[in-house]
């Protein structure tokens, strides 16, 4: 049996003209596209008016949702994106298909990045157009994603968003929190708001610190002691010293600590936690910064003169 080999052809001459011959042959064959990319595809006008620029099609996919599309039968370009993001506002669609004979990587990077950030139901598609014939048969168009909108890719930029909503709280209450502790006690008074779920300082010896610790629904302040690599044994020697004074401290704390050490893992703590509330109850915020404040200086006090005793 004999097999055909594909024949590569320059688009220029299948369609001249992208405007006269592309963009009609695209309108009377638009279900070929939609094969492609997974979506039931109708047009709906040509050569749109969107202010001062002419959208190529606009069509509708099967929830009647606007879809645009924009050829270029050339490699992408910033104005050919510019013009994708103009089309999709002004007509409020909610899917762009870019179709283009090959693409820059700054474009791909961009695509890709629009369906990370936007709501789930942006749909955002680079396709490479290419024509192809076989032997002697007609030239066809073959058509390749590029880029395409997935649920992998949503999730990131869902996440991303999470995170950074996270990051803006952190640093509001680490900075809410930084400002009632003036006047009350000088341990992070040398510290900047920070979008980290801690705050730290020393305690007064090389390897030790006091930290507050914030999460979505719980917080703490701890002593942890880590004095850097290979510093496990060292480690577990000053935990075990304050261990041994255990009632002590605690005593002088008001109340009972979590000692926390744990086989192979190189730093230990000992720590207040307090599930009252966390950093998604900001209504809560005044009374928890007040609560691990106190607590704080509970902390410093009880550990304070044993700190100075070490020897090791």
């Amino acid at each position: 049996m004999k097999v055909g080999k594909i024949e590569k052809l320059p688009l220029r001459e299948i369609w001249s003209h992208e405007a006269i011959d592309f963009t009609p042959w695209l309108e009377e064959n638009i279900e070929i596209l939609g094969e492609v990319i997974g979506l039931q595809l109708s047009v709906v006008e040509r050569e749109k008016t969107i202010g001062t620029f002419s959208l190529d099609l606009l069509a509708e996919d099967a929830d009647s949702n606007k879809v645009i599309i924009e050829n270029q039968l050339e490699t992408t370009d910033h104005k050919h994106l510019g013009q994708v993001l103009v089309y999709m506002i002004g007509l409020d669609a909610k899917t762009a298909i870019w179709i283009c004979s090959d693409a820059r990587q700054e474009h791909v990077n961009v695509i890709n990045w629009l369906n990370e950030i936007t709501p789930a139901d942006m749909l955002f598609y680079l396709i490479k157009v290419e024509g192809i014939k076989i032997g002697d048969s007609l030239p066809a168009p073959l058509f390749t994603v590029t880029c395409a909108p997935s649920e992998d890719i949503k999730q990131m930029g869902k996440n991303k968003e999470e995170f950074a909503e996270r990051h803006k709280l952190r640093l509001e209450f680490w900075e809410r929190m930084l400002e009632k502790m003036k006047g009350r006690t000088q341990l992070h008074s040398n510290k900047s708001p920070t979008k980290n779920y801690w705050l730290s300082t020393t305690a007064g010896r090389p390897g030790l610190s006091y930290i507050y610790n914030i999460t979505k629904d719980a917080a703490s302040v701890g002593l942890y002691i880590d004095k850097g690599k290979d510093s496990e044994e060292i480690n577990r020697q000053i935990f075990n010293i304050f261990h041994d004074k255990k009632d002590d401290i605690e005593a002088n704390f008001g109340g009972p600590l979590i000692w926390d050490v744990v086989e192979g893992r190189r730093y230990c703590g000992i720590r207040w936690d307090t599930y009252d509330s966390g950093l998604f109850n900001q209504d809560k915020w005044d009374s928890l910064q007040n609560k691990l404040i106190d607590a704080m200086i509970r902390l410093e006090r009880a550990f304070k003169k044993h700190i100075q005793e070490l020897n090791i």
